[in-house]
C-alpha cells in the first residue's frame, strides 16, 4: 500500500486532488463523495520521510543533523518549511528558555535577538 500513496503524489506532481471513492479492506463497504486527503498526504515523499524521522527521534535536532547529514540551521528551515504546508493545528510558537540559550551558545542568534525572545517569553507569561 505504501507504494500505492507515492505513486499517486508522483502522478498529481503537486496538483490539487479529491478523493471520490474509498473501500474499506476488511468489509468491502465502498463510500462515494468528493474528499479531501488530510495535508500530511500532499507532502512529497521526501518531505514525509523528514517528517517521520522527526517523529522517530522525537524531536531530537541532533540525531536529525546525523541522520541526514545537514547542519542545525538545514533542519529548522526544513521542519518549518514542512509545517508551513501543515496549518490545520494552531501551535504556541513561543521558545522554552533553554532553547534559546542553545541557539545563542551555538551562535546561531545575536544577544539581543536572544534578550528580545526571552523578554518576549516572559511578557507572554504574564498575560
Amino acid at each position: 500500500m505504501p507504494n500505492d500513496w507515492n505513486e499517486l503524489t508522483s502522478l498529481t506532481s503537486g496538483s490539487a486532488f479529491v478523493v471520490e471513492r474509498i473501500r474499506l479492506l476488511d468489509t468491502e463497504i465502498a463510500i462515494e463523495g468528493s474528499f479531501l486527503p488530510p495535508p500530511v498526504a500532499l507532502l512529497s515523499p521526501e518531505d514525509m520521510i523528514f517528517a517521520v524521522a522527526f517523529l522517530k527521534s522525537r524531536g531530537n535536532m541532533r540525531q536529525m543533523e546525523r541522520t541526514f547529514g545537514i547542519s542545525y540551521p538545514t533542519v529548522k528551515n526544513r521542519l518549518d518549511r514542512i509545517a508551513g504546508q501543515l496549518d490545520f493545528v494552531e501551535v504556541d510558537d513561543g521558545q522554552p528558555q533553554s532553547e534559546v540559550l542553545a541557539q545563542l551558545d551555538r551562535g546561531d542568534i545575536s544577544i539581543d535577538e536572544a534578550l528580545g525572545r526571552l523578554a518576549a517569553r516572559r511578557s507572554g507569561d504574564d498575560g
